[in-house]
Formats: C-alpha cells, sequence, structure tokens
C-alpha cells in the first residue's frame, strides 16, 4: 500500500526531521529558485500531498487547490505571509508556523546586525584592507543609554530587547498582540516607538495593513542618525524612501536581512551603492541548530495536525 505524500517546497530536510516522517514519502520540489508557483502546482497534482512543508516559494490558491488530499500546510519556520492563508482555512486546510524555533538565530543576527551599523565594522574592515588606519578620526555608535525601539515583542522580540537592557539601553517596545511587556520594557504606540528610537528593530509578521510602514513620513519622523534594522520581512520597509534617508545622512545605518524582492539583485539597486547599509540574503534564522528546530517543528505541526483531522 503507497504511503501519503508531504511535498517540501526546498531540497533538504534535516535528518531529525525525516526520522518523524518515515510513514510518508517525502519529495523534494528542489532549490528556491526551482520552487516557482508553476512547478508546485504541478508537483501537487502529480503526488496529492497530505501535507506541505514550506522552505522557499509562493504557496498560492492554485497550488493549494491542486491536491485534493491536502490538509496541512506547515512552516519550515516563523513567517507565512508566503502562504495563502485565507485560502486554505476557506478549504478547511490548516496552517501552522515553526513558532520560536529559529528565535535565538534570528535574534543573534539582529545584534550582528545592529553592531555592524553601530561601530561602522565593515566600513572600517574595507578601510584597513584599502591601506587606511583611522584611529584619530572615526567615531562610533556607543549604545549605552540610547533607546532601542522593537516593532513585535516576540519569541525573537523578547531576545532582542533581553540583549538591549543587558546593553544599558531603554527599550521601548509596539506590540498590539503582547498579552504582558515586562517592567524593564516600554509599551508604547507605533509612532512613538518609531520616533524615539535610536535603534528601530523590526520583529512583527507582513501584513496589509503594515506593508511599508517604514516610509518616508516615518523616517521623516526618527531621530536623526538612527539605525534601523530589518531582520524579518521585506515588505516592512519602502526601500526606495530608506536608501533616500541612508544617502542624505539622516540615518546613519541600516542592517538588512530580507527585501521587498527575493532574491536580492544586486544591479541597479540603490542599496548596493550605499556604504551604510549593510545586507545579508536572508540568513538571520539559518544556522545548523535552527535548520534542525524548524524542520522537526515543521515535521511534528503535520503530526498534530493529522492526528487531529485522522
Amino acid at each position: 500500500m503507497s504511503k501519503d505524500v508531504i511535498l517540501v517546497t526546498g531540497a533538504d530536510l534535516a535528518p531529525q526531521a525525516l526520522a518523524l516522517l518515515t510513514d510518508f514519502d517525502v519529495v523534494y520540489a528542489g532549490t528556491g529558485n526551482e520552487c516557482t508557483e508553476d512547478a508546485l502546482e504541478a508537483l501537487c497534482r502529480q503526488h496529492e500531498p497530505v501535507a506541505i512543508i514550506v522552505r522557499y516559494g509562493k504557496v498560492s490558491a492554485r497550488v493549494i487547490g491542486a491536491s485534493p488530499k491536502l490538509r496541512v500546510i506547515s512552516k519550515h519556520g516563523t513567517g507565512i505571509d508566503n502562504i495563502d492563508s485565507n485560502f486554505a482555512k476557506s478549504q478547511g486546510i490548516a496552517v501552522r508556523a515553526a513558532t520560536g524555533a529559529n528565535a535565538a538565530a534570528v535574534a543573534e543576527h539582529t545584534w550582528a546586525l545592529i553592531l555592524a551599523c553601530a561601530k561602522n565594522v565593515v566600513q572600517l574592515d574595507d578601510r584597513m584592507r584599502d591601506g587606511h588606519w583611522d584611529k584619530a578620526t572615526h567615531k562610533s555608535l556607543e549604545l549605552k543609554g540610547r533607546t532601542l525601539g522593537l516593532v513585535g515583542l516576540g519569541a525573537i522580540g523578547r531576545r532582542v530587547a533581553d540583549v538591549g537592557i543587558a546593553l544599558g539601553m531603554r527599550v521601548v517596545v509596539f506590540d498590539p498582540y503582547a498579552a504582558s511587556v515586562p517592567e524593564s520594557i516600554e509599551r508604547r504606540a507605533l509612532n512613538e516607538v518609531i520616533a524615539e528610537s535610536d535603534v528601530l528593530s523590526l520583529h512583527c509578521p507582513l501584513t496589509a495593513d503594515n506593508a511599508n510602514m517604514i516610509n518616508a513620513q516615518t523616517v521623516a519622523s526618527m531621530r536623526d542618525g538612527a539605525i534601523i534594522v530589518n531582520t524579518a520581512r521585506g515588505g516592512l520597509i519602502d526601500e526606495a524612501a530608506l536608501a533616500d534617508a541612508l544617502k542624505s545622512g539622516k540615518l546613519r545605518a541600516a542592517g538588512l536581512d530580507s527585501f521587498q524582492v527575493e532574491p536580492f539583485v544586486a544591479g541597479g539597486h540603490a542599496f548596493t551603492g550605499l556604504h551604510n547599509a549593510i545586507l545579508s540574503p536572508h540568513i538571520g534564522g539559518v544556522t545548523s541548530d535552527a535548520y534542525v528546530g524548524m524542520g522537526t517543528a515543521a515535521a511534528r505541526n503535520i503530526l498534530d495536525e493529522l492526528a487531529v483531522t485522522a
């Protein structure tokens, strides 16, 4: 008797995750570039998976509707904006995320970007390699006593806040969904968090309501010389407005791990010519430990949902 199929929109899963799925046939869609909507739809029609583990690509209504057996869509990570959740739920298909599985990794990468921006790590490295010794002229930004503003206080945001507090920073947060906020953190309205921050770090999902929340108007309200860091979703930022603020010196720097269009194409993009834009290819949650954690969480979410609907 043939096994039910689980489709993975990627080329691999951690062995620990596969060990949980031995009762299923696991089919891989391939690398990120291969996970087009057409390819995923074709694979769903061919294999009729009962579950999809989403790593890359967009799981649209067309993809979801191509498998009559589909019962659960499980994200290999936390952000589900590349899944048509509304359509899935209208069809009685559960959508689950691996909440918190990569929180430590993303929080650490957030601080790598914050410190790179505050201490000019990349620029100083480039200058050293070109033969310069800028000790007499360089001044970096000391974070003690500065304000760290967070948009989102979930598993990642709380870890970022803890480090900020340890460094002697004032921490303010906007999160309308947080049931409680520690006494060491000040809860503020979104416009107040943006305006008061010396370092503004984004840790919220992308929704229709908050797309381009960082735009020309909100940037204009920020403190001169502030830093923006985004390890969440690229759609939260109007990239043209941010580039203008970095060029003009309104903002000191930006550390960006996600972009409006991914993969990021360097040719012609405003960020590539800006030395105060520190870029990484959406790898904040990509560590060996997080890879295992996200894979096993995604697998367990599938098993839990299938057990409920059996």
